[in-house]
């Protein structure tokens, strides 16, 4: 199975001297769901950021598709790597769901059918069709997290970038959640604390620390290491 994400020795250091990334290198496989897990501070939303191109590295490269990110890519890095932010809130803007789905594809040049194609495409995949029409401020917490997802999905992305993707949601919104990503053929990285929720999506787990990944592994293999996730600051609840 082929790679569609290559990280390779990935640095970075923020302004106030706060090192985020120190020699990151990570691999993610055509198809795959791996979690990134790890304690505040770790530096997985700086990743995520530089996987969309959002932060630019001062050392290392990142491959997606095959493609380093430069400056001549970054368009189409940003396509193939859909970034769903923490709060939906930062992703939807526009006055109806039907507009901020259909906003990232009409700025690609898709329009008529074309572009009211791919957004029943995209809320049909997350299960928000019938939404269409609704004011994003006016939906349930799970129904902004699909819509959300949507809006990234209609840019027919090679890679899913999830960061804390179950924040704010209840149970069943949760449940939803699951199922829709179970459902998504495209490689997904997804940034999380909830870690049933990772054991149950995610076959395998990185966790990072100080910047750097410090284990890699099958997921449930990494959850049943008390001592490796004590040192990480992680734990499992009580009741798994």
């Amino acid at each position: 199975m082929s790679a569609v994400v290559e990280v390779s020795d990935l640095h970075f250091v923020y302004p106030d001297g706060q090192v985020a990334l120190a020699g990151l290198s990570l691999t993610v496989d055509r198809g795959e769901r791996l979690a990134v897990l790890g304690p505040n501070g770790a530096g997985k939303t700086t990743l995520a950021h530089h996987l969309n191109g959002i932060r630019r590295a001062e050392r290392g490269s990142i491959k997606i598709d095959g493609e380093t990110l430069n400056d001549a890519t970054l368009p189409e890095i940003r396509r193939k790597v859909g970034l769903v932010f923490q709060n939906p809130d930062d992703q939807l803007f526009m006055p109806t769901v039907e507009e901020d789905v259909g906003f990232g594809p009409a700025n690609l040049g898709m329009e008529g059918e074309e572009l009211e194609g791919a957004v029943t495409r995209a809320l049909t995949s997350v299960g928000a069709t019938g939404l269409e029409r609704r004011a994003p401020h006016h939906l349930s917490g799970g129904e902004r997290r699909r819509v959300s997802l949507a809006t990234v999905l209609a840019m027919s992305p090679s890679v899913l970038v999830l960061d804390e993707p179950t924040a704010g949601l209840d149970p069943a919104g949760r449940r939803e959640l699951i199922e829709v990503l179970q459902s998504l053929p495209m490689a997904q990285v997804v940034i999380t604390h909830d870690l049933p929720f990772a054991l149950e999506l995610c076959e395998r787990s990185v966790i990072m620390n100080e910047g750097r990944i410090v284990a890699d592994g099958a997921t449930r293999e990494l959850l049943a290491n008390d001592e490796l996730l004590a040192k990480n600051r992680l734990e499992m609840p009580y009741r798994l």
